[in-house]
């Protein structure tokens, strides 16, 4: 899907593109097929070791998972891109569909950022890790480091199934944007988070979407998502897209050249390279005390 000039503008206008039925099901039902593949693989061997009393095998993608959890929660700490690392999910980040709409905004030389997640938000009541399954008012300018600050980041934000205000969809500023970056702090057990004195006093729109429909929104504007209080999984996809040359802002793990008009074979299209990458950055990492967002902890 091309952006249209009214598009463009709208985006620069209010801070925030939202696309109904952008993408269909031939982009996305691969992606939503590895994971189900994946938990009900692993359904197997938590029954099998006797850490659930069933499978759940009949129920739908955005419920299985609750139910597994509920009774084991450890599939729940896999499932992010950089530890399932499914073909399907680095074959959607260069989707030639999602980036036409990208290059709109970023321009034709496109790098997928490293901050790229797929999230599945339980219910609030189920403990993951100290996972609180909401994150608070901020912006995404704030959770990297300050050598992006100068240029322009992309986000792309999508449910593969509905997003509602009773499963935690998001809610988002308009018109906030342009001002630079706020002032944020690290609340323990809820995040990173718009310090009050800069909470902008603006309006605040509740975006319900779904599968399909995507969300293209600047790095400076404020949003959140709040807690999943249904008996479903919203299951979402979380990207960042730059114009290649400039810095992530996390240059520990890495980013690669997703579209490149001026020079296409620079462009990764190896899905073991881009395994053995985040393998790599992964293991050289691991027990280090990287700080990858700037600010302070508050209780």
């Amino acid at each position: 899907m091309k952006l249209s000039a009214d598009q463009i503008a709208q985006f620069e206008e209010e801070g925030y593109l939202l696309l109904r039925g952008a993408l269909a099901d031939a982009d996305l039902d691969p992606v939503i097929a590895e994971y189900e593949e994946h938990i009900a693989h692993r359904a197997e061997d938590l029954l099998a070791a006797g850490k659930i009393s069933e499978l759940y095998a009949d129920e739908p993608f955005n419920r299985r998972l609750v139910s597994i959890c509920r009774e084991n929660n450890e599939i729940y700490k896999e499932l992010d891109i950089m530890h399932f690392r499914g073909r399907a999910s680095f074959e959607f980040l260069i989707n030639d569909h999602l980036l036409d709409m990208v290059e709109a905004l970023v321009g034709p030389e496109i790098s997928c950022s490293p901050i790229q997640h797929t999230r599945a938000k339980l219910p609030s009541d189920i403990p993951c890790g100290g996972d609180p399954h909401i994150a608070p008012w901020h912006q995404d300018a704030g959770v990297t480091w300050e050598e992006a600050d100068p240029h322009f980041i992309l986000t792309v934000w999508l449910p593969l199934s509905e997003a509602r205000p009773e499963n935690g969809c998001l809610q988002i500023m308009p018109k906030v944007h342009g001002g630079g970056l706020m002032r944020h702090h690290i609340k323990q057990g809820l995040g990173t988070v718009i310090i009050d004195e800069e909470m902008p006093a603006s309006e605040q729109l509740t975006l319900p979407m779904d599968k399909g429909d995507v969300l293209l929104m600047s790095k400076e504007t404020p949003h959140r998502s709040t807690p999943n209080s249904a008996d479903t999984v919203r299951w979402s996809m979380d990207l960042r897209y730059q114009q290649t040359g400039t810095p992530t802002g996390r240059p520990w793990q890495p980013d690669f050249v997703a579209r490149s008009r001026a020079n296409p074979e620079s462009e990764l299209k190896d899905y073991a390279e881009w395994c053995r990458q985040w393998v790599a950055a992964l293991e050289e990492h691991r027990g280090k005390a990287i700080k990858s967002h700037r600010w302070e902890v508050v209780p």
